[in-house]
This record gives C-alpha cells, sequence and structure tokens, in this order.
C-alpha cells in the first residue's frame, strides 16, 4: 500500500479546521468525559447512523443512567431498550461488560484494556479513550477506512496497513476535534454513493477527486455470498385470544428477544411440529415477508392457527401464552413487532 507524499499536518489540520466550523457539536453524548455514556454510544453507532441512534441513546439512558443500572437489569429489560436498534448481540454485550466493569470497580482507562470489554474491538476502544480521556489513539471504522482509502487512493487497503496509516497522520493536539473531525467527514462529506465533493476541504490533496475517481475507491471487497432462510412463523391464538411466544435462543439471530414459534418451510404440513390441536385460521392470511440481515435473507411466512382442547399449562411449555397487548410490552424484534402491530389491526377488520 503506497501513499502519496502528502504534507504531513496538512490532513489533521484540515480536518480539525473543518470540524470547529461545520462539523457535529450538539449529539447527547458530546460535552461529557463521562466513559459510560461516551461508551454506550458508540455500542450503539457501530454498524448503525447516527440519525438513528440519537432517540434510543436518549431512551437508554433515561432508563440507565449509571453503569451500575445497566449491570443490575435483567437482560431482558436491557433488550427491551435495545428492541429496533438492531444487532442484537451489541446489548447482550453491553450487558455482560457492564457486569464486569462494575464487578471489578473501575471504568478501564486504556483502550488495550478497554478491548477487554465484551463488544468493543480496536477502533471502539480508541475512540472512547480519546473522548473519555484524551489519549492517543487512532481510530479506523468504515468510514474513517472510505476516507482514507479515497484520500490516499488506496487500490488494496489491507487492515494493518491503514493501522499503520492512521497511526501516522495523528496530530500532535486537539486529538478529540480530529477524532470526531473523521468521523463527522466519512457520515457527512465523503459518503459512500453520494461524495460531496465540491464542499470537502480535502479536495486539493485527495488522490481520488484529483483523478476523477472517487467511486472507484477505496477498492470495494469482495461481496458475501448471500443466502437465504425460509421459515414459517406460527400464530397460535387460544379461544380466549392468547397467542404463544417464544424466547429465541442466545447464541442466534434475535439471540434473547420473544418471536412466534417457528419451523422450518417444507413440504410437511404447518404446525406439524407442536403436539396441539390445531385449526386453520383463515381470517388471517397474512402476507410473508423479508428481513433482510448481513448474510442472508430470511423469508418469513405467517400461518396462524386456532387453537383447540386443552391449552398447556405455563410449566409445560417453552413460551407464554399472552394477549397481543401484553406481548406488545415484550423485547421483539423489530419484524416480529411490526407484524404484531398487522395482526391487531386484522383482527380489529375482522371484528367490525
Amino acid at each position: 500500500m503506497n501513499c502519496p507524499a502528502l504534507p504531513s499536518t496538512f490532513f489533521a489540520q484540515t480536518l480539525v479546521a473543518w470540524q470547529r466550523q461545520h462539523g457535529r457539536h450538539e449529539l447527547p453524548w458530546q460535552g461529557t468525559r463521562e466513559p459510560y455514556r461516551i461508551w454506550v454510544s458508540e455500542i450503539m453507532l457501530q454498524q448503525t447512523q447516527v440519525g438513528t441512534v440519537i432517540p434510543f441513546y436518549q431512551r437508554f439512558m433515561t432508563a440507565f443512567p449509571e453503569v451500575i443500572d445497566l449491570a443490575r437489569a435483567d437482560l431482558e429489560t436491557v433488550l427491551g431498550h435495545w428492541s429496533g436498534l438492531g444487532y442484537y448481540a451489541r446489548g447482550r454485550h453491553l450487558h455482560r461488560a457492564a457486569q464486569k466493569i462494575v464487578q471489578q470497580g473501575f471504568f478501564p482507562r486504556s483502550s488495550e484494556e478497554l478491548q477487554k470489554l465484551p463488544g468493543v474491538g480496536r477502533s471502539t476502544a480508541a475512540a472512547i479513550a480519546v473522548f473519555a480521556y484524551g489519549q492517543r489513539a487512532a481510530i479506523l471504522d468504515g468510514n474513517v477506512k472510505r476516507v482514507l482509502g479515497r484520500f490516499f487512493a488506496l487500490d488494496t487497503p489491507e487492515d494493518a496497513g491503514l493501522w499503520a496509516l492512521a497511526e501516522s497522520l495523528l496530530p500532535d493536539r486537539e486529538l478529540e476535534t480530529y477524532t470526531q473531525g473523521l468521523m463527522d467527514m466519512g457520515s457527512l462529506l465523503c459518503t459512500r454513493t453520494r461524495p460531496r465533493c465540491a464542499v470537502c476541504p480535502l479536495q486539493t490533496q485527495c488522490q481520488a477527486y484529483l483523478r476523477g475517481e472517487t467511486q472507484r475507491y477505496p477498492t470495494a471487497r469482495r461481496k458475501t455470498v448471500r443466502s437465504e432462510r425460509h421459515h414459517r412463523l406460527l400464530l397460535l391464538c387460544t379461544p380466549d385470544g392468547r397467542w404463544l411466544m417464544e424466547k429465541r435462543p442466545i447464541p442466534g439471530v434475535w439471540g434473547g428477544l420473544w418471536s412466534f414459534p417457528m419451523e422450518v418451510s417444507d413440504s410437511r404440513p404447518a404446525g406439524h411440529s407442536l403436539t396441539l390441536d390445531l385449526a386453520p385460521y383463515p381470517e388471517l392470511d397474512l402476507p410473508p415477508f423479508i428481513h433482510r440481515l448481513t448474510h442472508f435473507d430470511w423469508h418469513l411466512t405467517p400461518c396462524a392457527f386456532k387453537v383447540g382442547g386443552t391449552v398447556p399449562s405455563p410449566s409445560d411449555t417453552p413460551g407464554h401464552w399472552k394477549s397481543l397487548s401484553d406481548l406488545m410490552t415484550y423485547p421483539l424484534p423489530t419484524p416480529i413487532r411490526q407484524l404484531l402491530h398487522t395482526l391487531f389491526i386484522t383482527l380489529t377488520e375482522c371484528v367490525e
């Protein structure tokens, strides 16, 4: 990975000056040195846009204002406040890390120690160390890789070389402003599909811009081959209007959250795996949908049934039989919460 010979201070000084004038300064996790608040924000910002994170962050901090509050909460409560934010392993890691912090009696101060917390990688640890403790550390998330890849026109950037480059660009002072500037640059100007080069302060030295090849850099990595999974969602209703929900296993997709029972879609009749007296519920003909995850498309087909006979007692079933209104209070994945809304509306229309 060969980088052009450029003024060593241009990149950092330009970013710092731009961030002061045009960067973001009013985010709810800014203006504090409190490592807990910074840590929560950095975990939420992993693979999630700032605009999406803000309301979740505000509600989360209201529910768990201190790390001890998060540590003492049960996992289901934590996931309930995370519901809708996606990538639920982050919420589970956050909970385990909070317990570890409380157990050891202090919040880690160095980037190296922060990386020992569940769910905290090198770049996240560096961001926390910079913003909470003013330490000298380089970040290298997806946005930063894109900025560096374009600025230096890197054909085949490897992580080891990018880390060395990121560290070599660190300024001697104003590390917080510089780090925030990198984040803001990747999010506001140097975006993936429509970079705003006309207003970018780095354009005079940006090699991709000068070559007219901003869409080429950084060279895209080989796309992961996406697979498909097909499952049926079993919507089972008792005569008194209770529905069966089960907790998803950990680890796994939606681990620790609640969902309708699932079974693999195949040629066998839906509901074959349940030892219940089931009859079709023709009024609830809900359409199938696709939930797109990082590496696969999940095809989910709702299948509704009326439950006859005796419903198993809570001690004899792995799930909960609850009313729709009760189930809406559970920690649910977004697609299941949306399905519950659709189910409620459809049943209301049937009654009318």
